[in-house]
């Protein structure tokens, strides 16, 4: 689950099973935290407990309880927190780019301009909702959500 996610049940579970003396491995050390901070402070708290840490990509080892072990972490930690920042800053430049050259996120809508002036013809004819709906390949949520059911051309004539 995402790091920018603030609750983490997965990881709440396995710390809670955690005793003095186990060693908690992770495959990446940025899966953690955001900030050397963070990292720090979660890796200070399971040192607290008696808690060793092993990070696989990062080849992190704090059970060894060397000074150069420690310094490798904070490094290490410095070094994933920026990397996190640089995604973000990369992806917020080409989300702007994006929008420079008229281009959205998200997908394309289903209705189009035509299907709506079609589906207020239709329902002012006094064609059903349902049928109008089904006829542009929608759903009535959808059809209600572009031709509300209190505007003129919804309400269906007997």
């Amino acid at each position: 689950m995402s790091v920018t996610k603030a609750g983490r049940p997965g990881l709440a579970k396995a710390l809670e099973a955690l005793r003095e003396g186990d060693t908690l491995i992770v495959w990446k050390l940025d899966r953690l935290g955001r900030s050397v901070k963070d990292l720090l402070d979660f890796a200070g708290g399971l040192n607290e407990r008696g808690i060793g840490f092993v990070s696989l990509t990062d080849s992190i080892d704090t059970t060894t309880a060397s000074a150069s072990g420690r310094f490798f972490f904070n490094v290490m930690a410095s070094l994933a927190q920026m990397e996190r920042e640089l995604m973000v800053e990369r992806t917020q430049a080409g989300l702007q780019a994006a929008r420079e050259q008229g281009r959205i996120g998200g997908r394309k809508r289903v209705m189009t301009e035509a299907k709506i002036r079609s589906a207020r013809k239709l329902l002012s004819q006094g064609t059903p909702p349902k049928e109008v709906a089904a006829s542009l390949g929608v759903s009535v949520p959808t059809l209600y959500r572009w031709v509300p059911a209190t505007s003129p051309e919804a309400v269906a004539v007997p």
